[in-house]
């Protein structure tokens, strides 16, 4: 079943001309657009669905710095002061908060890891404090159990999954920039070499800048434009629990289950990194650099189905622009719960947690966690047609650091001093395939 999400008005006339046209309306895309319309552009946000309808309301709502790539990390720490900022500017509610976030375990080659990354923390300005047994078994009593270590970082927090991006999306009403819904960008068109105008199912807007904040149909778009974008999806299956449980942490992770406090008093419950690959001719395309990746977290995932075919969202076809394309044929992916994962999950949770045998399973849905080989997201311009800019590939970490990438991205469009380096994350670092040879953006 689909994730819980709230709804957006939708702009009911496609504007003829904008400063800058924002494609995809997750956390990513949203937030992308309304750092632009703050900055006085005129901007029009075109999502092929609903906003936030695919992975933006189907994660578990972290918003963490804590065991950051550190590559990522200046980014996280970014994000998490731009989702305070966000309600006092907007006046709209994410339901973010500073919750902190628990780790517990019972690994000492865990715990060891996870005390090398405070350590690495500690030197860019990140307080997260390691736990000893006495601590950590205090912290976690809700569990009724022992444990030999872990970690609590309380400059952490949640934001809610189902309120976020639609949050986001008025926001950018409230400043003049458009929301179109149900309104498929299905390619651009460019004049003397340079971006001209973005090309939807009811029209074409003219342009000279358009950010592709696509999530999972990232690489299938760019593969329309002869841009090389290695992207490979994981179908994650979480489930929601009802209100009812009683002094459990805000937000918990464990080796076997973690779980999230929801803004209606309920609980989402996940196995981290848990999923299956859908095999589809792009994941065949990208293998190789990919396969890196996927045998380091062989125990976590599993083969899939024809679930990714059925989608669509990872096809190498090319398609017209005067034509329906995939992503008007699926508006919204919403792939098959992984039922064995909801009961495995399900049963973790409540060993884990004995008080959640007073709630009941509320929800279940599926998602496309959409990654690149090194885990950490691409932006920046291609060079091979100005002001195309790629926002993608966040790897499962978008939502919590989607403010931050954002404003990035605003700040790439007007040139203003980045808000973090802007190199870790060009897409060019992806030129060189895993043979050495150079491939064509």
């Amino acid at each position: 079943m689909p994730a819980p999400l709230k709804l957006v008005d939708t702009t009911p006339q496609l504007p003829d001309a904008a400063d800058a046209v924002v494609i995809g309306g997750g956390i990513v895309g949203v937030f992308a657009a309304y750092y632009l319309a703050r900055r006085g552009l005129n901007v029009a946000l075109v999502e092929k669905g609903r906003i936030g309808a695919e992975q933006s309301s189907r994660n578990w709502g972290w918003c963490r710095q804590q065991n950051r790539d550190a590559r990522e990390l200046p980014m996280a720490t970014k994000s998490l002061d731009l989702w305070e900022r966000f309600a006092a500017e907007s006046g709209e509610v994410t339901g973010f908060r500073r919750c902190g976030l628990l780790y517990l375990s019972n690994s000492e080659e865990e715990l060891a890891g996870w005390a090398r990354w405070r350590d690495f923390a500690r030197t860019v300005g990140v307080t997260t404090h390691m736990l000893d047994s006495a601590q950590a078994t205090e912290r976690g009593r809700a569990t009724g159990k022992p444990w030999k270590g872990g970690v609590f970082s309380p400059s952490d927090g949640t934001a809610d999954p189902a309120s976020a991006a639609p949050a986001v999306a008025r926001a950018i009403l409230k400043l003049g920039g458009t929301v179109h819904q149900s309104c498929a960008a299905r390619g651009i068109e460019t004049e003397g070499g340079r971006l001209s105008g973005v090309v939807t199912e009811h029209g074409t807007i003219r342009t000279k800048t358009a950010v592709l904040a696509g999530g999972a149909w990232a690489s299938s778009f760019c593969r329309q434009l002869d841009i090389r974008f290695p992207q490979a999806s994981v179908r994650s299956s979480i489930l929601a629990v009802s209100p009812g449980a009683i002094g459990l942490p805000d937000a918990l992770h464990t080796a076997a289950v973690s779980v999230t406090r929801r803004a209606d008093g309920g609980y989402t419950l996940a196995i981290s990194g848990r999923g299956r690959v859908d095999p589809t001719p792009q994941q065949l395309r990208f293998a190789p650099q990919f396969l890196p990746m996927f045998a380091r977290r062989w125990r976590s995932l599993a083969r899939g189905g024809l679930e990714g075919l059925r989608s669509g969202h990872e096809s190498l076809t090319r398609w017209r622009i005067d034509a329906p394309t995939p992503m008007e044929r699926m508006r919204i992916l919403d792939p098959a719960v992984d039922k064995a994962t909801i009961r495995l999950t399900h049963s973790r949770a409540v060993e884990l947690l004995p008080d959640l045998k007073n709630t009941s399973i509320a929800a279940a849905w599926a998602g496309y966690i959409d990654s690149t080989p090194d885990g950490v997201p691409c932006i920046g311009e291609i060079a091979t047609i100005p002001g195309f800019i790629l926002a993608a590939g966040f790897s499962g970490h978008g939502f919590g650091i989607g403010p931050g990438a954002g404003h990035l991205i605003a700040d790439i469009v007007t040139g203003d001093e980045p808000i973090v380096d802007p190199r870790a994350y060009h897409p060019d670092r992806f030129r060189k395939s895993v043979w050495g040879k150079v491939a064509d953006f």
